[in-house]
């Protein structure tokens, strides 16, 4: 499904997208018709869910690409500010950043003799393992965030 670090990218920032779009419309609409709060628990549940997806997915393919330390934490943190993961998809997509299939073996750059590389590389070659890697720690981050509550309760929590 996810052939190429670009596929996966751009599925999950388009999906950050939608969701945002429907958060927000979700917002508005409860605002002005008095809408019930489970409608908007739900888009918030499914936003909040895409939104560690994202994360996951844009880190994945930062190390792959080799974005660098910065760049993939700022690919994850513009996922914060609704539809700005958008600038920096069509940035990424411009520069070449998404361009490349994943990294399976070891090449003759001195960086994929590290440890970190090498765990990478395993797992790209193992995918359905690491589709459970990633659904189990967007679960357990999922999870935590519930428990804490949503961004305005924090304090009280």
């Amino acid at each position: 499904m996810f052939a190429t670090p670009r596929s996966l990218y751009k599925a999950f920032a388009f999906s950050e997208g939608v969701t945002w779009t429907l958060l927000l419309g979700g917002l508005a609409f409860r605002a002005i018709f008095s809408a019930p709060q489970l409608a908007l628990t739900i888009v918030g549940g499914i936003h909040g869910a895409v939104f560690l997806g994202y994360g996951v997915s844009a880190a994945l393919v930062g190390v792959n690409n080799r974005w660098g330390f910065g760049r993939t934490v700022l690919a994850i943190a513009l996922a914060i500010i609704p539809f700005a993961t958008v600038p920096f998809e069509i940035s990424a997509e411009r520069k070449g950043r998404l361009v490349g299939e994943w990294r399976r073996s070891k090449s003759a750059d001195p960086r994929d003799a590290n440890w970190f590389d090498s765990l990478f590389r395993w797992f790209i070659n193992r995918p359905a393992l690491l589709v459970i890697a990633m659904l189990a720690v967007i679960s357990v981050i999922f999870a935590a965030l519930l428990v804490i509550g949503p961004p305005g309760g924090w304090p009280k929590n």
